[in-house]
C-alpha cells in the first residue's frame, strides 16, 4: 500500500512539490489555508507561475483548505513561509501556526517532515514540542520527525524539483531511510542522506548565505568600480575567464531565501555566544544597495540638470528576480521607496507582478508601460524576458536625450547609449 501524503503550504515550495508526488502516487492532498488560493488551483490557475494550466488539469492531485486532510496522511510534509520580521530577526509565526494545525489532526504513527527554511535545531526544539502538546503524543513515539530541506528556484524551468538533489534526514535511522526512499520516487538526482536533523537545517541556510556573501563581494566590487571610472561587467567578463572564477554578479538581493536565510544562520549564532561577522558584513552590503544605487542615481539627475524633484523616474520590473511574479522582500520597491522620498516622480512597470499585491503590500500603483513616457531617469531593475523585445527602440523613443539611465542587470551595450544617456551599469 502507497503511503499517504498531505503537503502543508501551496505556494511556490509546496504546490511543485505536491504536484511531483501526485504524478507518481495516488493519495496525496495539498493543503493551504488560503481558500482564495484553493479556488484559484481548482480552476487551473497557479499565480506563482511554477505550473501551467495544462499541468494542473493533468494532475491527480486534490485540493483543499480543511485541515481534515491531514488526518488520513501517513506523511505531513509542511512547507510554509518562514520570513523575518522588521528587525530582521526569525519569524516563526507561520511555521507555529501549521504545526498546530498539523498536531491537532495527525494520526499516530504519522511522520512530519519540514521542508521549511529554519535554524538548526528548530525542528526538535520548536515544532516537535507543538506538536505534542497539540496532538497529546509523544514525538519520537506516536509520531517521527523529518527534514529535507527544499531547493527550489522559483522562476527556473531548467532546474525543477525532480533535477534538484534531495537533502533528508531524520530523527533516527530508520526515518532518515523512509524519507530517502519517499523523495527517491520522485527525485531524479538522488537523494542525500545528512546525519542529522540539525545537518541538514544548517545545510540549507548556508547554501544561501554563500551565495549571499558573494553576491556582497560583487556589490563591494562594483562600487569600487563605480569610484575607479571602470564597467565591473567588463572586470567580471576578464576575470571569468580563470577556470576556478565564480561567475557571481552584483544586483539587488531580495526575495525569501538568500536575503532573508542568512538571518536565520546568524540569530542561531548569536543565541550560541558568537556574534559572526562575515555574513553580517555581508548583509549590511546587500542591504544598503537600494540606497546605493538610489543615492547615485539622485546624482546623476542632477548631473543631466534636470531638477531632483518632480523628475520623471521609470523603473522596469519590481520583482525580486526576473520573470516570476513574487514581490516579497523586494529591493526594487525599497528602491521605489528611497527615489519618492527625494521627490522623484517614479513610475514603475511589471507585467510579471500582480498590481494589488503591490498596492496591498507596498502602497504603489503599478503603471501600464504606456505610463512610462517622457522620462528624466529610467531604471531597469529586473530582466523579465517580457522587457527585451524592441527594448533599445522603447528607451530611445521614452527617455529623453542626456537622461540618467540605470542598467542594474549590465544587459545593455554602453557603446550604444553613452552617446545619448548619462549610462551607468552595476
Amino acid at each position: 500500500m502507497q503511503a499517504r501524503l498531505c503537503v502543508v503550504g501551496l505556494g511556490y515550495v509546496g504546490l511543485p512539490l505536491a504536484h511531483s508526488f501526485a504524478k507518481k502516487l495516488e493519495n496525496v492532498v495539498g493543503f493551504d489555508v488560503s481558500e482564495g488560493r484553493i479556488a484559484e488551483l481548482r480552476d487551473g490557475f497557479d499565480r506563482t507561475g511554477e505550473l501551467t494550466r495544462e499541468q494542473m488539469e493533468a494532475t491527480t492531485l486534490k485540493v483543499t483548505s480543511d485541515p481534515a486532510a491531514i488526518t488520513e496522511a501517513d506523511v505531513v510534509i509542511v512547507a510554509v513561509p518562514t520570513p523575518v520580521d522588521k528587525q530582521r530577526r526569525p519569524d516563526l509565526s507561520i511555521l507555529k501556526s501549521a504545526c498546530q494545525t498539523v498536531g491537532q489532526h495527525m494520526k499516530r504513527g504519522a511522520t512530519v517532515v519540514f521542508e521549511s527554511t529554519v535554524f538548526p535545531g528548530a525542528t526538535e526544539e520548536i515544532c516537535a514540542p507543538i506538536l505534542a502538546e497539540a496532538s497529546g503524543m509523544t514525538s519520537g513515539v506516536d509520531f517521527k520527525l523529518a527534514y529535507s530541506p527544499e531547493r527550489i528556484n522559483p522562476g527556473d524551468k531548467e532546474h525543477p524539483v525532480e533535477k534538484i538533489v534531495k537533502v533528508v534526514s531524520g530523527e533516527d535511522e530508520e526515518t532518515a531511510e523512509a524519507m530517502a526512499q519517499l523523495y527517491g520516487i520522485i527525485i531524479d538526482a538522488g537523494t542525500h542522506k545528512a546525519t542529522s536533523i540539525r545537518v541538514a537545517e544548517a545545510a540549507k541556510v548556508l547554501e544561501n548565505t554563500q551565495r549571499d556573501i558573494n553576491i556582497a563581494l560583487m556589490n563591494e566590487l562594483a562600487r569600487i568600480c563605480r569610484k575607479a571610472g571602470i564597467r565591473t561587467a567588463d572586470v567580471l567578463e576578464a576575470a571569468s575567464t580563470k577556470w576556478n572564477f565564480l561567475p557571481f554578479k552584483p544586483g539587488l538581493v531580495g526575495g525569501h531565501c538568500i536575503g532573508v536565510d542568512p538571518y536565520y544562520l546568524t540569530s542561531k549564532a548569536e543565541e550560541l555566544g558568537y556574534h559572526p561577522e562575515v555574513i553580517l558584513s555581508g548583509r549590511r552590503i546587500n542591504d544598503s544597495m537600494p540606497r546605493y544605487v538610489a543615492t547615485e542615481m539622485l546624482q546623476m539627475i542632477a548631473a543631466s540638470g534636470s531638477p531632483i524633484r518632480g523628475s520623471r523616474v521609470g523603473v522596469l520590473g519590481v520583482t525580486f528576480k526576473e520573470n516570476v511574479p513574487d514581490v516579497r522582500n523586494s529591493k526594487v520597491l525599497e528602491l521605489v521607496d528611497f527615489l519618492k522620498s527625494f521627490g522623484l516622480e517614479v513610475i514603475a512597470y511589471d507585467p510579471m507582478a500582480n498590481s494589488d499585491e503591490v498596492k496591498d503590500e507596498y502602497g504603489l500603483d503599478l503603471s501600464p508601460k504606456e505610463g512610462l513616457t517622457d522620462l528624466d531617469a529610467l531604471v531597469i531593475a529586473v530582466r523579465h524576458d517580457a522587457f527585451m523585445d524592441g527594448l533599445d527602440a522603447w528607451i530611445g523613443e521614452n527617455l529623453k536625450a542626456g537622461g540618467a539611465l540605470v542598467d542594474l542587470k549590465s544587459i545593455l551595450s554602453p557603446k550604444e547609449y553613452e552617446k545619448n544617456y548619462n549610462y551607468w551599469s552595476l
